[in-house]
């Protein structure tokens, strides 16, 4: 068996553990114990928190990290370098303040099959500070890549990999809105409300370029930062239907260099980001889209220019369901500690 596949298969087996040990519990005055832990309540008018609850679900995905580079003194000498495997499948799982999600490509869902040693890695963790901060980190490894380009051959580039870290830190001015209802569903937004919320978003993505037929390999890394306000909106149509719809835009700083040489380079750079977000839910059970689409341009060096596109949609199904005795104690043991 593939190891992307038992590590998916482990995934799926631990998110479902506290579910059977939920539904297995050993006698009466365990049961008392558990019914005295708060499993929901609700925050205010507007919110509605699935307390000491897990959730987890399952998903599909189709993203990339795609770059599209043209020469500066040129406009229409360009090319597009996007990873071969694009569908993905995995699970996340979210428990009070973290969440975690795991995904990867096989080759049944590559659109080139038969390129086998393509390979799309994506990792997302996201976690919130109190009742304003959220923290997110993302990390995309992609190996083979396809090219187009007006002077260049379609062809595929098995050695041409990326290595992408970053993520952003924001703040939510309104304590009305939840975000956790778009990313995690572990709370429920009761009554429509928006809010502002200012980001600052950082990435390094190391680029190992390879085209065999011209006999070129050029590597580079890239570190991007920038300030990015943003603006979102979830909009509760009925009890059961959310929709949700943002977008943001900044400006900051690209520090490009070549390990190889000194053709180092600081150049402006730009950054947007949408996002759409709709699901449904029936008391344990929701569905649901998530849409995102973050573009980050700048110069890569002198004669270069560069559009860095990250398109991400996905379609999940998940549970929420009681959390042990156990991790629920262990989970406010180190809250006790830290000082949550």
């Amino acid at each position: 068996m593939d190891l992307k596949v038992k590590s998916f298969s482990i995934l799926i087996n631990l998110l479902c553990l506290p579910f059977f040990a939920q539904n297995n519990i050993p006698n009466e005055s365990t049961q008392d114990t558990i019914q005295n832990i708060v499993y929901s309540e609700q925050n205010n008018d507007y919110i509605y928190i699935y307390k000491n609850r897990i959730t987890a679900r399952a998903f599909f995905v189709k993203t990339s990290n795609s770059l599209r580079i043209r020469d500066r003194n040129d406009s229409n000498n360009e090319f597009h370098l996007y990873p071969n495997n694009q569908d993905k499948i995995g699970a996340s799982v979210a428990f009070r303040s973290i969440s975690a999600s795991y995904s990867f490509s096989t080759k049944s869902l590559a659109e080139n099959p038969e390129d086998k040693d393509s390979k799309l890695l994506n990792f997302n963790l996201r976690t919130y500070f109190g009742k304003h901060f959220m923290q997110t980190l993302d990390i995309y490894s992609q190996v083979g890549f396809q090219l187009e380009g007006t002077n260049y051959q379609p062809a595929y580039l098995p050695k041409t990999k990326s290595f992408k870290i970053g993520g952003s830190t924001s703040y939510i001015f309104n304590e009305n809105f939840s975000y956790r209802a778009i990313a995690t569903q572990d709370e429920k937004q009761l009554k429509s409300a928006g809010t502002f919320m200012p980001r600052l978003v950082y990435y390094f993505t190391k680029y190992d370029l390879n085209f065999p037929d011209i006999n070129l390999s050029n590597d580079y890394n890239s570190f991007d930062i920038a300030f990015a306000p943003a603006y979102i909106y979830n909009f509760v149509p009925t009890k059961n239907l959310f929709i949700s719809a943002g977008a943001s835009a900044g400006i900051g700083l690209n520090y490009s260099n070549n390990p190889h040489g000194d053709d180092d380079l600081t150049s402006l750079l730009t950054e947007l980001d949408f996002s759409g977000t709709i699901t449904y839910d029936v008391n344990y059970l929701y569905l649901g889209a998530h849409y995102n689409y973050l573009i980050l341009n700048h110069n890569t060096d002198r004669s270069s220019y560069i559009k860095d596109d990250i398109p991400y949609l996905q379609f999940f199904i998940g549970y929420r369901f009681n959390a042990p005795k156990k991790i629920v104690n262990k989970a406010d043991e180190i809250n006790k500690k830290i000082g949550f």
